[in-house]
C-alpha cells in the first residue's frame, strides 16, 4: 500500500499536498483499491468556495458511487480535466496524474487537523 509520507490525509481517504496556499487533492491508493475500476469522476464545484467536509464531487466505480469531501475550506481553483477522458488515472497513479482538484486554502489552521501518513496507516490498518 502506497502512503507517501510527505502528504496529509483525511478520514474520508483523500490525500492533500500543500504548496503555499494551494492544496492538491485526490483519493488515496487505499481508496482507489477499495473502489475498484474507476469509470467516471465528476466535479461540478469549480470556482466555488466550500467548507471543509462539504461534498465537492463524486467518483464512480464499476460497482459504486462515492462522494468526494472537501478536506479544507477554500475555493476549488482547478479540476484535473484529463480525468474526463481517462478516469482510470485515479487507479493507475492516484498520487500523480490521478489528482482531482486544487483548492485555494481559506483557513490555513485547518491543515494542522489533517492526518499524517502514520495516522492514516493506523486508520486503514496498514
Amino acid at each position: 500500500m502506497n502512503i507517501p509520507a510527505e502528504l496529509k490525509y483525511t478520514k474520508d481517504h483523500e490525500w492533500i499536498k500543500i504548496d503555499g496556499d494551494v492544496a492538491t487533492v485526490g483519493i488515496t491508493d487505499f481508496a482507489q483499491s477499495e473502489l475498484g475500476d474507476i469509470v467516471y469522476v465528476e466535479v461540478e464545484t469549480l470556482d466555488e468556495t466550500l467548507d471543509r467536509e462539504e461534498v465537492f464531487g463524486t467518483v464512480e466505480a464499476v460497482k459504486t458511487v462515492s462522494d468526494l469531501f472537501q478536506p479544507l475550506t477554500g475555493e476549488i481553483v482547478a479540476f484535473n480535466e484529463s480525468l474526463e477522458d481517462e478516469p482510470e488515472k485515479v487507479n493507475s497513479d492516484p498520487y500523480g496524474d490521478g489528482w482531482m482538484v486544487k483548492i485555494k486554502i481559506s483557513n490555513p489552521a485547518e491543515v494542522e487537523e489533517l492526518m499524517s501518513a502514520e495516522a492514516y496507516k493506523e486508520l486503514i490498518g496498514a
